[in-house]
């Protein structure tokens, strides 16, 4: 699930190398928390207009997510 993150992030960005992921421990419920952070430049190109890009991203990773029989939310910042 992180490789699918930072494949889609990379996808968007300019500075790929900048682009980082971090993973939280499993919360009580099961859901695994992961945080997407890139250079300030590509900040604009990962949440999009209105949050459109960062809402698309989301969708992907759920469903993805689903397909493993896991729960995921994805934080950007």
């Amino acid at each position: 699930m992180q490789e699918l993150l930072i494949a889609v992030a990379r996808g968007l960005v300019e500075n790929k190398d900048a682009v980082q992921v971090t993973v939280d421990p499993v919360r009580e419920d099961g859901t695994v928390v992961y945080h997407l952070t890139v250079a300030e430049d590509d900040m604009g190109r990962v949440i999009g207009k209105q949050g459109r890009i960062a809402k698309a991203i989301r969708v992907v990773m759920r469903a993805a997510a689903v397909r493993q029989g896991e729960k995921v939310v994805v934080e950007i910042g």
